[in-house]
């Protein structure tokens, strides 16, 4: 990644202030404290690794914006944890049905959208950061960004288990978002992979990040 400019920086600044205020927002009386605190040490350790490590990681503004994105949507799970986020009320409002009734659903799915949203806006910068430091070739240029995906996603997985049992097994099931699916570790790496796979679609498609590609041999 060659050496940002300054006025390079203005839109990742502007989406690290707006999602500050998103954030503050969000913290102001959420519905347990507890799993908010815990579900935060995510943020507060991808923003300051972004801040230090700005010189040498510099992605591009769609990249940036893929972490802005995926940041509001984890926010607003700490604040109502996953497993009560309220779309439904949200869709009632506009259409006059839920999506569970339409859809046949039987447990709140924020958390499963937000691990395939995981998947597919990470999947952005995992591409540039290859490019840029281990740049890989022919079909490694698609695979190894989904395999990069998988590989955190499990680690988040073992990592949220552990902070769950060693840190507050009491919030286990808000923490974990399980809904009593023995199979929920599962299905969210899963759809973590599927959202991936679909972005390395697109980026194998889309001519500005064909470009992109070619960069690096």
């Amino acid at each position: 990644m060659s050496r940002p400019s300054q006025s390079s920086w203005r839109f990742p600044v502007f989406l690290l202030a707006t999602f500050a205020v998103i954030w503050a927002a969000l913290a102001i009386h959420p519905v347990s404290r507890s799993d908010w605190w815990l579900e935060n040490i995510l943020v507060f350790i991808a923003i300051p690794s972004l801040i230090l490590t700005r010189q040498q990681l510099h992605f591009s503004n769609p990249a940036y914006a893929c972490f802005f994105v995926f940041l509001c949507l984890h926010a607003i799970g700490a604040h109502y944890t996953y497993s009560e986020v309220p779309y439904d009320e949200s869709v009632r409002a506009l259409t006059g049905h839920t999506l569970n009734d339409m859809f046949g659903f039987e447990r709140n799915h924020y958390d499963r959208l937000v691990h395939f949203m995981y998947g597919a806006l990470i999947a952005v910068p995992s591409v540039e950061l290859f490019i840029a430091y281990a740049p890989p070739k022919n079909l490694w240029r698609v695979l190894m960004p989904i395999f990069f995906v998988m590989s955190h996603s499990v680690a988040y997985e073992m990592v949220e288990w552990a902070a769950a049992a060693l840190a507050a097994p009491e919030l286990g099931q808000a923490y974990l978002g399980t809904q009593g699916d023995v199979w929920d570790a599962q299905k969210d790496m899963g759809l973590a992979t599927l959202g991936a796979i679909c972005t390395m679609i697109l980026v194998r498609c889309l001519p500005w990040w064909r470009t992109l590609f070619k960069r690096k041999k």
